[in-house]
């Protein structure tokens, strides 16, 4: 379901895994509940889609977690995710920018409107073989944000068929870096993805050795 990356007095960072559903259902603990059973009194800071794996942070005091909310309002939290989609994107890198608005099925479509937008860039590069990984930076956190914002440049991310991607053995989106201040001292996170055949093999794992996908924080980011 997850695994600790690392803890303090303050808080919790954990890698969570794909299918891993943050709350409970239908009787069955979620994330969140099993964690509080070995490290109890935690606030949920923020989540991640249940098909969705990567790294989330948890406040294990009243304080860390008015920090850490406060940052996420002020999109001061440096976040980066990787995602893979098994089609071409219509620019190979920009930004994504409007609101957002609820679709069919649980779904959600972006808007022309920018009364509150949800802010989303994005750098590619290809995979062969009619596939394209992608670095993405998202300056705000609304609900299936990066999905709408990939879909909308023609890259809905492989396996999400909510999308109109195709099927695929997992989502291809993770969590991959984080970083944030608590009491003045700033941490940065950043994990690969450990499951999903194509965010293992031997053209993603090259891809990502190179110094500037290590660092994303480095690269010449759009706009957004």
């Amino acid at each position: 379901m997850f695994d600790i990356v690392w803890q303090s007095d303050q808080v919790v960072v954990i890698d969570k895994h794909a299918g891993a559903n943050f709350h409970s259902e239908q009787g069955e603990a979620g994330l969140f509940a099993t964690l509080t059973q070995t490290c109890p009194g935690l606030y949920p800071v923020h989540r991640l889609d249940k098909p969705t794996s990567g790294l989330l942070v948890m406040a294990k005091t009243a304080e860390a977690n008015k920090q850490l909310c406060q940052q996420f309002r002020d999109s001061q939290v440096d976040k980066y995710y990787l995602a893979i989609s098994a089609k071409k994107p219509r620019k190979k890198q920009g930004a994504v920018v409007g609101d957002m608005s609820n679709a069919r099925r649980g779904a959600w479509m972006l808007t022309r409107e920018r009364s509150n937008p949800a802010r989303t860039a994005f750098i590619s590069r290809s995979l062969g073989e009619g596939r394209r990984l992608f670095m993405v930076k998202p300056a705000t956190g609304r609900t299936h944000q990066i999905r709408v914002a990939l879909k909308s440049v023609g890259s809905a991310i492989l396996g999400d068929t909510l999308y109109g991607a195709q099927a695929s053995d997992r989502l291809y989106l993770h969590a991959y870096s984080i970083g944030f201040v608590i009491d003045g001292q700033y941490l940065r996170f950043t994990r690969l993805p450990s499951t999903g055949r194509y965010f293992g093999d031997e053209t993603f794992s090259q891809l990502m050795a190179e110094p500037a996908m290590l660092e994303p924080w480095s690269l010449a980011w759009p706009a957004c």
